[in-house]
């Protein structure tokens, strides 16, 4: 397990996970002040990624508000969307990435966010409070950052390989060894990467020449994944995988012979956001929940358990300086690593249609 979150930290800012100054981020004051939390009842009901919380902290905000948790996952942000999209009106708080919150708040699926019960949001960091996929910061929530890298496994590598490019997901000297995300805008944007374009291209020629790079990888691959990875990639059964930098730090301590690369064609640099859809039945409660997630005691520990960085300033600072150097490295890439990096944008209607057309012919 990771060092522990320091327990100052812990102890000191534990009574901030249900209060906070009534300021909303917009005051600019970053130190939240008491005040009494509001009663609560009933259930909130949570929809977010696999492996992605400190489920223990799911019984202490039971615990803490006497609110019923019931906590779902989903495996991509079209999973999820898709649910929603089909009637899933029982959720109260979901996680989706950057675009697709822009996405749906241009679709008009989402809530904007009552800020005086959710005093905690003002810990976080500034670049997070009104990101470019909710400018107005009024929807959102920022929950955890990182990149996606390539994954590989040390111990398949032959003599001479330096793992630097995507290019190893195309090798055919590594069929049956290779496993690939399964999701569609990081699949392509892997894809597009690798051929010297934007992961937010909207031209269809592009889009087309990696929907025929991914065709051709299909024969070469173990398998598509998400949640799968960690078995496979802890139990030693592939050599390359892309994927998400926090959960690298997870799964390398159960199999050291992991390593993580940023590829030299660039990648994709992300954020998930905690959010309410339009129409959530517990809508208090949902704030209650993501004011609870946001405290720093609450991000440290959930930090410590998901391996991801915390959009929380103050528990992203402790975190850094809880790892050596390399996993620093990982986690906190530097500024040159990124220069060719790019977060996801949402994308016109006309391209997400392209998009949802071509992952169902390659995946059929």
């Amino acid at each position: 397990m990771k060092n522990k979150i320091c327990a100052l930290i812990a102890l000191s800012l534990a009574a901030a996970l249900l209060i906070g100054c009534a300021k909303t981020p917009a005051s600019g004051d970053s130190t939240p002040a008491p005040s009494a939390p509001a009663a609560l009842s009933g259930e909130v009901n949570v929809y977010n990624w696999g492996e992605y919380i400190d489920e223990s902290l799911l019984a202490e905000f039971e615990t803490q508000t006497g609110v019923r948790v019931n906590y779902m996952t989903f495996q991509n942000n079209e999973e999820m969307y898709a649910s929603l999209r089909l009637g899933g009106s029982e959720y109260d708080v979901i996680i989706p990435s950057d675009y697709m919150v822009s996405r749906m708040i241009a679709e008009d699926m989402l809530e904007k966010l009552d800020f005086a019960n959710i005093p905690n949001a003002a810990l976080i960091g500034d670049r997070n409070k009104a990101p470019e996929y909710d400018p107005a910061g009024e929807y959102s929530v920022a929950y955890m950052t990182g990149t996606v890298g390539l994954i590989y496994d040390s111990s398949f590598i032959a003599d001479g390989d330096i793992i630097d490019s995507w290019s190893f997901l195309f090798d055919p000297a590594y069929s049956g060894e290779i496993l690939m995300i399964d999701n569609p805008r990081d699949a392509f944007g892997i894809a597009l990467k690798y051929l010297g374009y934007s992961l937010n291209t909207t031209n269809k020629d592009e889009i087309q020449e990696a929907y025929k790079l991914l065709s051709a990888q299909k024969p070469l691959l173990q398998a598509y994944v998400m949640d799968t990875i960690f078995d496979k990639m802890e139990g030693g059964e592939a050599a390359f995988v892309p994927y998400y930098a926090g959960d690298y730090i997870t799964m390398k301590e159960s199999n050291p012979n992991l390593r993580f690369v940023l590829p030299r064609e660039g990648s994709n640099v992300f954020a998930d956001a905690m959010c309410i859809p339009k129409g959530a039945a517990n809508k208090r409660n949902a704030e209650a929940f993501i004011n609870f997630m946001t405290a720093t005691d609450s991000a440290a520990r959930n930090m410590e358990v998901t391996g991801y960085v915390s959009a929380n300033a103050e528990a992203s600072k402790s975190y850094a300086e809880n790892y050596d150097e390399a996993d620093r490295a990982v986690l906190f890439p530097a500024d040159d690593e990124l220069a060719d990096c790019e977060s996801f944008i949402n994308l016109p209607q006309d391209i997400l249609t392209l998009y949802d057309e071509l992952w169902v012919s390659l995946k059929a």
